[in-house]
């Protein structure tokens, strides 16, 4: 079996000979939750919808569960599971009566019950899915996208308006997701929820991918690299060091006193993540990805 499932190499897409994805390659393992990041306009939905198959690349090699998404027929399809940002509901039906409508569309779907239950919603099974909370809605949406059993799940923004503790929630569902093995390729603008569930993320910017990698590593050593802030006579200091216990150890002992305000900053995801959008020139230039109709593969 084919360790990756997803492998994408120089993929680009155009709109009118204006390039809003170019170049851009990277791999998902089996198994391995991946976040795509990026501003609004980066690529990122572009790059997704290509390879649920939803979009036509205008040139690059892309495989998806060893097949090309743009040629795949309705069996690859039942092999994925799509999570839309926003999805219509079925209002006057009860969630198991929604799941089990859904499960029809799949050759070989999981128990509904079963599936009911991985999403957190088994006590309201029997409840209108109008009666639900959003993010209990929201629960639904997953539910629908892994009761065709996928092995790849496309999670976008899934955790959108969510508050603090139905977002936690909801984490603590795909992780559960994530322990029986299936591949998960989630977009989100919370760099906090990348830094949670993701495994690696790539992070896209004016469409192309600029950094990939581990959460805990991704932007190399010197965007990585702690700092160290502290105050004296002179006003307010910093100096960036791989060892900064080392260095206000030193401190101390140069200024022969405690100095004031120290701080040990060690760079975030959002830190580099913001360093890397900021460090780009098509930023200042408003690039946006056209509104256009998706284009259905045949």
């Amino acid at each position: 079996m084919d360790e990756n499932v997803v492998r994408v190499r120089n993929l680009r897409k155009e709109y009118s000979g204006r390039a809003v994805v170019s170049d851009v390659s990277f791999d998902i393992a089996r198994g391995e939750t991946f976040a795509l990041l990026g501003p609004n306009g980066a690529g990122k939905s572009t790059t997704v919808e290509v390879l649920e198959g939803f979009r036509r690349r205008t040139s690059g090699d892309v495989a998806v569960l060893g097949q090309d998404p743009g040629r795949a027929g309705l069996a690859w399809k039942a092999r994925i599971g799509v999570v839309l940002q926003t999805a219509g509901s079925l209002g006057a039906l009860t969630v198991r009566e929604y799941v089990q409508q859904f499960a029809r569309f799949f050759p070989a779907p999981r128990d509904t019950d079963e599936v009911i239950e991985a999403v957190g919603l088994t006590s309201q099974a029997g409840m209108r899915v109008a009666k639900l909370s959003g993010g209990q809605q929201r629960r639904v949406d997953v539910a629908l996208g892994i009761v065709g059993d996928p092995e790849l799940l496309f999670l976008d923004e899934p955790t959108t308006g969510f508050d603090p503790q139905a977002r936690r929630d909801f984490w603590a569902m795909i992780r559960g997701l994530s322990a029986q093995g299936t591949t998960i390729l989630l977009t989100t603008h919370y760099l906090e929820e990348a830094e949670h569930l993701a495994d690696r993320v790539g992070i896209l910017v004016g469409g192309t991918l600029k950094a990939i990698g581990p959460v805990a590593s991704i932007g190399g050593t010197d965007a990585r690299t702690p700092l160290v802030r502290w105050r004296d006579v002179g006003g307010m200091h910093e100096h960036r060091t791989a060892e900064p216990g080392r260095f206000v150890a030193g401190l101390v002992e140069y200024l022969d006193d405690e100095p004031a305000d120290v701080q040990i900053v060690r760079p975030s995801l959002e830190d580099v993540y913001l360093g890397l959008v900021a460090e780009d020139t098509q930023q200042e230039t408003g690039v946006i990805e056209p509104a256009i109709q998706k284009e259905t593969a045949r």
